[in-house]
């Protein structure tokens, strides 16, 4: 199948990877030009200079993109994915907000059809094919069932356009919310003279241990010597958009605000560029 991918990034580089060794015939655009270019050389595979040119090359385009405000520029900017006038599947598997998934439906070109089908998991998730994803659609359409099999572990279909960009942020506002509580347990045991090591032994062995507590376990313990899979910064702006549609849709949401307010405060202290593992070390240093 011919597939077109706009975001190179951390995430959109493994599963553009995972794509091209499923067989897919791949077409890549970032808008650091440079990045798809060095990607195509060395995946075999083709870089093309716009957007709206991975239109003329496939069917169905994936976009994995940072925010809304990209999603925007790469769907409606000057030789956008909608400048284009050809029939096409656009697929957007960054994490947005149901808004703006509904202004790119209300937007498109009568011939294209726009899917929200974020997804759930790190970096090393997205390298492994391991991804959840949370489709915003009916599981009728065997290209888009080929796509989502090449890059993830489980597809589940929520029927109706706007639903993944919920449920994706529902689940990140758990992590978050996780990724806190964790820091201040942990900090907690500290403080009363037990090591870092045996601290998270104990947790890793409790009930209280989700997945991602053992797969971020060197980056609790030791942030300075692994690379970035996720930053402050983004689970900030996650963490807004899901306050933001919790006031819209007069939701509850305590502990989702104390989790925003306290990324907010390690970003404004120089956090924004590092993994969200470092909000452990940011509550070592709010802890007198």
């Amino acid at each position: 199948m011919r597939i077109g991918f706009a975001g190179l990034g951390r995430m959109g580089q493994p599963m553009a990877r995972n794509l091209i060794a499923a067989g897919h015939e791949v077409f890549v655009w970032n808008r650091t030009e440079q990045t798809a270019t060095d990607f195509a050389v060395t995946e075999g595979c083709m870089a093309v200079p716009t957007a709206a040119n991975l239109m003329a090359q496939a069917q169905i385009v994936i976009t994995m993109l940072a925010d809304d405000a990209a999603s925007v520029a790469v769907h409606l900017g000057k030789n956008g994915l909608f400048a284009s006038a050809r029939s096409a599947t656009l697929v957007e598997m960054g994490t947005m907000s149901p808004d703006h998934i509904a202004e790119l439906v209300a937007k498109a070109p009568k011939n294209v059809r726009v899917i929200d089908a974020p997804v759930s998991g790190a970096t090393q998730a997205a390298a492994n094919a391991d991804l959840l994803i949370m489709a915003g659609c009916r599981d009728e359409d065997a290209d888009l069932a080929a796509i989502f099999d090449a890059v993830g572990r489980e597809t589940i279909y929520l029927g109706q356009s706007g639903a993944g960009a919920v449920m994706k942020l529902a689940v990140n506002s758990l992590i978050h919310g996780i990724n806190q509580t964790l820091a201040e347990a942990m900090t907690l045991a500290e403080a009363s003279g037990i090591t870092s090591e045996v601290a998270f032994d104990v947790i890793e062995a409790s009930a209280a241990c989700a997945p991602m507590l053992k797969y971020r376990r060197p980056l609790y313990l030791n942030e300075a010597d692994h690379d970035v899979t996720f930053t402050v910064a983004l689970a900030r702006k996650d963490m807004e958009v899901t306050v933001q549609l919790a006031d819209r849709l007069g939701s509850a949401m305590p502990q989702g605000r104390t989790t925003l307010a306290k990324l907010i405060e390690a970003e404004k202290a120089g956090y924004g560029t590092r993994d969200m593992a470092s909000m452990l070390n940011y509550m070592r240093k709010a802890t007198p």
